[in-house]
Order: C-alpha cells, then structure tokens, then sequence
C-alpha cells in the first residue's frame, strides 16, 4: 500500500513528477483542474458564478459565426460589396476632343540627315583651312558667286523661295496634328483613347443606308465635320425614303460613339435611265 502511495504521490497529482490530472469539461471542449476531491476547485467555482450572472444580467455572449458555417451576406445596396458602381471617370466625356497627333518620323528624319551631313563637311572644311590646307572648290565658288550676285537677282531670288517655301512646310508639319484619316471617338476610360478610320466609317454607314427600303446604291464619304451621302432610290417615294435613310445615318453615327458628331448632308434622287 505504502509502495502505490509512494507513486501516485499526493492527492489530486499523477505519477510522481507529473502535475495534477485533468478531465474534460462536457460541452465546452476544455479542462479543468481537479480539487482535491475530483471536482473544481473554489475560485473556478467563483469564476463561473461570476460568468453566470453576467450572462443572466446581459443575455448570451455572441462568439461569431461556428467554425465552418457560412459568413452572412452584406446587404444588397449602394454602399454594399455586392452591388459596386465606382460612377464615371473623370475627364471623360467633357471638353473639346483632341485629335491624335502625327509623329512625322519621316520629314523629320529627312532633315536631320540633311542638317547633319551639311554640318559635318562644313566642319571639315574650316577644321582644313585652320590646319593649313586650301579651302574646298565647293566653298571657293559658292563665295564667288555670292560675291559677284546681285540682291535682286533671278537665281538668289529663286533659292531664297524654295528656302522659304520649305520653311514653311516645316512649321506647318510642326504646329498641325496630322492623322486627318483618324478620327477621335469618345472616352469611356480616362486612361484608353480610341480612334475610327474614316474609310471603315464610310463602310459602315453606307451598310446602313444600304439596309433602307427603296435604297438601290449609296456612296458615303466621311469628313472630320461632315457626312455627304448621295442614294439612288428605285422605288418608294423619295421623301420617304429621305426620312428613313436620315434616321438610319442618325442612328449609325450614334453607334460608331465619336466624340464630335459629324453634320449629315444627304441627296436621294433616282438612278438615270438606261437608253
């Protein structure tokens, strides 16, 4: 008897050198301390009548949501994650559309190449003449001429137009956006720009106007301010077909979404006739 006393140790404790043993608390998956009788000791027992009254003073505590159970759904409205509308961007839709912009890569490498080469040999040229040598005969007679030359006279004076005449398509290069076949549509997106080739708007609206009843043929040329389309009409009256061929081109111009509506100049007539 003496020798299992010895093991267990004192009341409450396991095998020597163990801490004392535990069970399990039904309903709540923990453990508690045995007392020295098996059950809990005084303040756990304090403990729980302390949490008792609480929970009888101010209802049931809410954990959350059981592990593993779905999370409820946010309300369905405005300000909720479900139903998201970040509105439109800013800067679309508003103020004067820009056109796109040529970048002119083949003038402008023209006259880089010509401003270079003319530099580097006249460089060479005063670089020779510092060194001792005689000046280049492209250089002797061009400073002849120029010497003996009149203001007023015919070859100075062709040479100064054709410099000028050239001057001026450079600037004009310069300060003009180009592209004129590109033309700009509307901005759904602050950071996209998009753009329509006349031609393909062309094809478009003649499909269109091909799709009115009376119409036999159309020819559509599109402008940056203005829509000319000439339709031959073999039947119908022509103010009735004039009506429904006006509210197809409306309704096309409105599906290509440019940003500046072209002006429609519409002429139905009926086709010549053959003999």
């Amino acid at each position: 008897m003496s020798d299992r006393l010895s093991e267990r140790g004192p009341t409450g404790q396991g095998p020597r050198g163990q801490g004392p043993t535990e069970r399990e608390q039904p309903g709540h998956g923990q453990t508690e301390r045995e007392g020295p009788e098996g059950g809990p000791t005084a303040a756990e027992e304090a403990v729980r009548e302390e949490g008792a009254r609480e929970e009888a003073a101010n209802g049931p505590a809410d954990h959350g949501p059981a592990p593993g159970a779905d999370a409820p759904l946010p309300p369905y409205g405005p300000g909720s994650a479900t139903r998201h509308d970040p509105g439109p961007a800013p800067g679309t839709g508003r103020g004067r559309p820009r056109r796109f912009w040529s970048a002119r890569r083949v003038p402008a490498a023209l006259v880089a190449l010509v401003v270079l080469g003319a530099a580097g040999l006249l460089l060479y040229d005063v670089a020779a003449v510092r060194a001792g040598r005689p000046a280049m005969y492209w250089r002797r007679e061009l400073a002849t001429q120029l010497a003996q030359q009149r203001l007023d006279g015919t070859w100075l004076l062709t040479a100064a137009a054709v410099a000028m005449a050239l001057g001026l398509w450079l600037l004009v290069l310069a300060l003009t956006p180009g592209l004129r076949g590109l033309l700009p549509m509307r901005r759904e997106s602050a950071h996209v720009r998009a753009g329509l080739d006349r031609d393909a708007a062309a094809l478009i609206l003649r499909d269109r106007a091909m799709e009115v009843s009376g119409v036999r043929s159309a020819r559509v040329r599109v402008r940056r301010r203005r829509v000319t389309v000439r339709a031959d009409a073999h039947f119908r009256e022509l103010g009735a077909v004039r009506a429904d061929l006006a509210e197809a081109l409306d309704i096309g111009l409105d599906e290509l979404g440019l940003a500046r509506t072209p002006a429609v100049r519409l002429r139905v007539r009926r086709p010549p006739k053959k003999g």
